[in-house]
């Protein structure tokens, strides 16, 4: 891997659960305790239990428990093009950059260029739990959660056995090993881990659209982690993490091969004492390649070489000891990015490469953040503000013909300072219920994918666009949260948010579409969570309905909804898991109806699908386990260009052995 150096991933982010955001608990490889006032933003959490009992064994499926999150496109990690992996909420789609700030034990995991997600690298046994806030916010690294924040928490010393492993093995010759080690290291830990998953592929292009060159959407990946945590003295804590990972796919037509790559590598130095620290730093190297086949001639139309990235970070954070009635937190934290994209188009007659294209910049955001929570007896107030200096610069773009004439065009310099707010409130009733409210602030910079590389998914041409300015958010929600019933917790929500200069993808003609920055995209509307336990059985459900619509005047696309956002969207999960003996567990999900593009010309009809899984113990820490994704082999519809039609994950049978000890 060319450029690239093992990075480091730290955190031990092991967020205590929501219902202890007071807790004083220590746990090796965690982190500081939740700020009170953290129930005021309405987050939800995903437990241990739910991340290691999933049909599909993949992160980005597992978040869609949580409704209104959702990929650019319905595809998972196995057949979608990566660089189209972004991650949003709320109804706030239409490209395929990440406007949620997705997380690892507190670091940006976004590709430096692209902004998508590697969601392969992700994996859930690796983690403790994930917690998602559908708001806007402020804190740490808080300038890209334009929809909200992922945080992923690496698991803990209390979370990982000795040893475990697993082997499964699926339909289509499809296979996925992995393992981890988990020893003590003097006070502290260290836990290495490793997964490797490979398959066939199913179809995703329907019967009647295949010809000779369509192939199903083979897969291969692999990923390794490393991660350590050791006590410093009473009061500290040390963490380190590095992650390597390399992700292989073919997409539709024999040859349309796009591979994915990265070394990230963290250090987070955790302090508990009067006055708690949390500093980290981290270095991320990635690259990204994919060769673009034609539809007509299935010959090689473009072959987007390489695209190497960097990204360096780093947080400090303060918690000043300020009474007992206030959390106060004070700090820093810098982001900065760089990336270049090399491509090659080739004439489909004479099969030579028509130029050689090499585009790319640099992005730097520095933040200053400061918040506080006040507890008023059953009150919590909570208030915060960031203030973020930031620039995208050296952009360029050349292009070299065969003969060697070169044009170059070369962008100016941009940079700007930018004010965040945030603040709310929760009050307490009683025991078994609480109202809470908040209103929000934020901002996000276009990627460097969004301003210098362009990309092709036949029949339709996507232009970058060096002049997009950043989408800027205000926002409200407001709700409730009831124990009515042991065991049974229910909550609701309802917001309001006005995206400003939204990056859309904007139709030119039948066959061009070009990154703008559209007037405004407004999303109103409710979600719903409920969950509850008896016994050996639960039930997680939740539903989010929301109208989206884009604002801009003159526009033909004025008033519809921004292309792939549903307006429902559901998901439940039932299961039966008793301590001893046999488990099992099914997930429904629903989605609505979606869009292809922004004038709504292209549907994608709505889906109803169902996973499950079962397992049965076999003794000394073994188990039978079986899944199956998409058990009624349900038709989804990821892409729809003009009739040009790609599918989602077909059913697929897993059976395979788990062992922890």
């Amino acid at each position: 891997m060319p450029r690239y150096i093992i990075a480091l991933t730290a955190l031990g982010c092991a967020l205590p659960a929501a219902a202890q955001e007071n807790s004083t608990i220590v746990v090796l490889g965690g982190v500081l305790p939740l700020p009170p006032a953290t129930p005021a933003y309405g987050s939800v959490t995903i437990d241990r239990d739910r991340l290691t009992d999933s049909a599909s064994g993949r992160i980005e499926t597992i978040l869609a428990d949580v409704a209104g999150f959702q990929q650019f496109r319905r595809s998972d990690s196995r057949s979608a093009n990566p660089s189209a992996q972004g991650a949003t909420v709320r109804a706030l789609g239409g490209n395929a950059s990440s406007r949620t700030l997705v997380l690892l034990d507190g670091i940006p995991v976004a590709d430096p260029f692209f902004g998508y997600i590697p969601f392969n690298a992700l994996v859930p046994e690796r983690l403790s739990l994930v917690r998602i806030t559908r708001g806007g916010g402020v804190g740490a690294f808080g300038a890209g959660a334009v929809a909200g924040t992922i945080e992923l928490a690496s698991a803990t010393r209390a979370d990982l056995p000795l040893l475990s492993a697993s082997a499964f093995y699926g339909s289509r010759d499809a296979s996925e090993l992995s393992a981890s080690f988990s020893p003590n290291l003097g006070a502290g830990f260290v836990s290495i881990s490793g997964r490797w998953d490979r398959g066939d592929g199913f179809w995703t292009t329907p019967e009647n659209q295949r010809v000779s060159a369509s192939v199903t959407a083979r897969y291969e990946s692999w990923s390794t982690s490393v991660r350590a945590a050791v006590p410093l003295r009473t009061d500290f804590e040390l963490q380190a993490h590095a992650t390597v990972f390399r992700d292989d796919r073919t997409l539709r037509f024999a040859g349309a091969d796009s591979r994915s790559e990265g070394m990230d590598a963290s250090i987070r130095l955790i302090g508990r004492g009067a006055w708690q620290v949390d500093a980290l730093a981290y270095v991320q190297a990635r690259d990204f390649g994919n060769v673009v086949i034609s539809a007509t001639n299935f010959r090689k139309t473009l072959d987007q070489r390489k695209t190497p990235s960097t990204g360096i970070g780093g947080k400090i954070e303060l918690r000043p000891p300020v009474g007992k009635a206030h959390v106060l937190r004070i700090g820093a934290d810098t982001r900065y990015a760089t990336g270049d994209m090399y491509e090659d188009p080739y004439s489909t007659v004479t099969g030579l490469a028509t130029a050689h294209r090499h585009a790319g910049g640099d992005q730097t955001t520095t933040g200053f953040f400061i918040e506080d929570d006040w507890t008023l007896g059953r009150l919590i107030l909570t208030g915060g503000a960031r203030a973020d200096r930031w620039s995208i610069r050296n952009g360029f773009n050349d292009s070299t013909s065969p003969a060697g004439v070169l044009t170059h065009i070369g962008y100016a310099d941009r940079k700007d300072w930018r004010v965040s707010f945030r603040g709310g409130a929760l009050l307490r009733l009683s025991e078994v219920a609480s109202v809470r409210a908040a209103a929000y602030t934020g901002f996000r910079l276009p990627t460097l994918n969004e301003l210098y590389r362009g990309f092709v998914v036949f029949p339709i041409t996507t232009q970058a666009n060096p002049a997009l300015k950043p989408e800027t958010l205000k926002g409200f929600e407001a709700g409730f949260d009831v124990k009515p019933a042991g065991g049974v917790t229910l909550s609701a929500s309802a917001f309001l948010i006005h995206v400003e200069k939204a990056i859309a993808n904007v139709t030119v003609n039948t066959t061009t579409r070009r990154r703008q920055n559209v007037d405004a995209i407004v999303a109103k509307g409710i979600e719903l969570n409920a969950s509850a336990r008896r016994g050996d059985a639960s039930l997680s459900a939740s539903y989010a309905y929301t109208d989206s619509k884009v604002k801009a005047p003159g526009q033909q696309f004025d008033g519809l909804r921004p292309a792939q956002t549903p307006a429902h969207a559901a998901s439940t999960t039932l299961a039966w898991a008793p301590e001893r003996g046999p488990s099992l567990s099914a997930t429904l999900r629903y989605v609505s109806t979606q869009y292809e593009d922004d004038l709504q010309t292209d549907a994608l009809p709505g889906a109803f699908t169902v996973d499950a899984t079962a397992s049965l113990p076999l003794g000394h820490g073994a188990s039978l386990v079986g899944r199956v994704e998409n058990l009624f082999d349900k038709a989804v519809i990821t892409r729809n260009a003009g009739g040009s039609i790609d599918l989602g994950t077909s059913r697929t049978i897993w059976v395979g052995v788990r062992f922890a000890r």
